[in-house]
C-alpha cells in the first residue's frame, strides 16, 4: 500500500511540477512535445546510446574481438571485490557534459532526471542483476555539505524505484575526507582509499546481493574498496553500476 501511495505521490507532483514549469528538454532546453518526457529524442538517443561493446567485468570500451576470459586488457590483473560493472555509456561528449553537471551545487535536479531516464534505458539489463539492495557510493559529509546532495544517492534512488529495490544509503559511510581520485596514480588511488568507508547497518546487508551506484568508474578502485566494505559487514555479492565509464 505505502509502495502504491509513494508512487500515486510521485505522479501528482511530476503533474503539478508540468503546470508549473514549461516542458523543456533537461539538457539542451528546447521544448518537448506533449507527453515527451524528461529529454528530447536527440539528447536521450545520445544518452543511453552505448557505441562500444564492453568488458562486463570493469565496462571499459573493448574491440568487437576481444577475448574477455578473466577481463579484458585494462582490468585483467587487477583484483576487484565487485563481481562486475554495467554502465550507461562512455564518460565523453554529451554524458560527459551531463555528469560535470551533476557535481554543481544546483546539478540535483539534472541527477534527478538523469537517474529516470538510466532506470528507463537500462531496466532489462539491470534487472537481470539479480540485486536485492541498492547502495550509493557515499560523499564524505563535509563534501554533501558543500555540494548540498550527494549525486550517487540521487541516481541510486532513482535507479531502485525503476527496479522496485530498497534504496538504502545508510549501509555505507565515508568517514574520511579524500583528495580526489583523478588526480591519483593508479597505486596513489588504493592507498588513498585506505579505511575511507565504514559499513553501516549490518542486517540490512546480511545474505544481500548489493547493487553499488556511482556516476563515473575509472581503476574501479573506489567501487572495489566500498564493495570489500560491504561484503565484509555481510554482503553475499556486490555489483556496480554507472552512469558512464571513463580512462583511469
Amino acid at each position: 500500500m505505502w509502495r502504491h501511495l509513494a508512487e500515486t505521490g510521485q505522479t501528482l507532483g511530476e503533474g503539478l511540477l508540468a503546470l508549473v514549469y514549461p516542458a523543456i528538454c533537461w539538457s539542451c532546453g528546447t521544448g518537448l512535445p506533449p507527453h515527451a518526457r524528461l529529454f528530447c529524442a536527440s539528447c536521450r538517443a545520445r544518452l543511453t546510446d552505448d557505441p562500444h561493446p564492453t568488458c562486463p567485468r570493469c565496462s571499459s570500451s573493448v574491440g568487437p574481438f576481444s577475448k574477455l576470459e578473466g577481463g579484458c586488457p585494462a582490468c585483467r590483473h587487477e583484483r576487484f571485490h565487485f563481481e562486475g560493472v554495467q554502465r550507461l555509456g562512455p564518460y565523453e561528449g554529451l554524458l560527459r557534459e551531463s555528469i560535470l553537471r551533476l557535481k554543481q551545487p544546483s546539478g540535483e535536479s539534472l541527477a534527478e532526471a538523469l537517474g529516470r531516464l538510466w532506470a528507463e534505458a537500462a531496466l532489462p539489463r539491470l534487472q537481470t542483476l539479480g540485486a536485492e539492495l541498492v547502495v550509493p557510493i557515499p560523499l564524505h559529509w563535509r563534501r554533501r555539505w558543500q555540494r548540498g546532495f550527494n549525486q550517487s544517492e540521487v541516481l541510486a534512488a532513482a535507479l531502485a524505484r525503476g527496479l522496485r529495490l530498497p534504496c538504502r544509503p545508510g549501509c555505507l559511510q565515508r568517514v574520511r575526507p579524500t583528495p580526489f581520485q583523478s588526480r591519483q596514480s593508479a597505486a596513489g588511488r588504493r592507498e588513498n582509499l585506505q579505511d575511507c568507508f565504514r559499513a553501516r547497518s549490518p542486517s540490512a546487508l546480511q545474505g544481500r546481493s548489493v547493487l553499488l551506484v556511482d556516476d563515473v568508474l575509472t581503476s574501479g578502485a573506489t567501487a572495489s574498496e566500498a564493495a570489500r566494505i560491504l561484503r565484509a559487514a555481510g554482503a553475499l555479492r556486490v555489483v556496480v553500476a554507472v552512469l558512464a565509464h571513463g580512462h583511469a
